[in-house]
């Protein structure tokens, strides 16, 4: 017979069952319409929005800008739509002109990065209906340009050793534009609030991993199988 320790191996099956069976249920749409894996993903992901709304301090900083022009050039082939890029320097008061196979981008290095945090702010708060009022065109689609335009400027402006404003706009896009397209359409939330939720999460995630754990290790019990340190030859 197969089964040598009885007592283990029905210990670790009925571990491995309730194991399944906790599965199952953590899979079905259980938790608010969503299964378990996509409600946990929902909450991180909010929590990791509410922690990173960066966009007042980058408006500041911005403010700080005006006064600073630019002139550059970054390659056509490398932006989605020359007409989203007009519309969206309008905004800002800058003008962008096709030369050569390049665009020529020309404003005010502050009112363009405010003009993005705005559009980006917007976003974040999932209000893409004032996007597409003021642009005709969706927020994904906005952020997206902007995401090119600033990626495209700054590498210029590092090429042109301008590397206070280039160190700027990269800190618009990685923590205003990026911010606002990613956690599009997600509720913010601060840890504190949910600490609860977020330290029963840890504690079931651990205490789950573990359960499996002995359930196999039982199993191998009641199978006669077990590991021992191997003896070590002499010479």
């Amino acid at each position: 017979m197969l089964i040598r320790d009885k007592k283990h191996f029905i210990i670790g099956l009925i571990m491995a069952i309730v194991f399944v069976i906790v599965l199952v249920v953590m899979s079905g749409a259980n938790f608010g319409g969503k299964n378990a894996f996509d409600a946990a993903d929902r909450l991180y992901n909010s929590i990791a929005k509410g922690s990173s709304y960066k966009i007042p301090t980058l408006e500041r900083q911005a403010r700080e800008f005006i006064g600073t022009n630019i002139d550059i050039l970054i390659p056509q082939a490398s932006v989605p739509s020359l007409a989203r890029i007009e519309k969206l320097l309008a905004r800002a008061g800058a003008q962008v002109s096709a030369e050569d196979g390049q665009l020529r981008l020309q404003g005010d290095l502050g009112n363009i990065a405010l003009a993005a945090l705005k559009d980006s702010e917007a976003m974040y708060r999932n209000d893409d209906r004032k996007i597409i009022g003021m642009y005709g065109f969706t927020g994904k689609e906005a952020l997206y340009t902007w995401w090119e335009i600033l990626k495209e400027s700054l590498e210029f402006l590092k090429w042109n050793k301008q590397v206070d404003e280039a160190s700027f706009l990269d800190e618009v896009v990685k923590k205003g534009v990026e911010v606002g397209y990613n956690f599009f359409g997600i509720a913010p939330e601060k840890a504190g609030s949910k600490a609860g939720i977020l330290i029963f999460s840890l504690c079931f995630y651990i205490a789950y991993t573990i359960w499996w754990g002995f359930a196999i290790f039982f199993l191998f019990e009641g199978f006669g199988l077990s590991m021992e340190a191997g003896k070590k030859e002499e010479a």
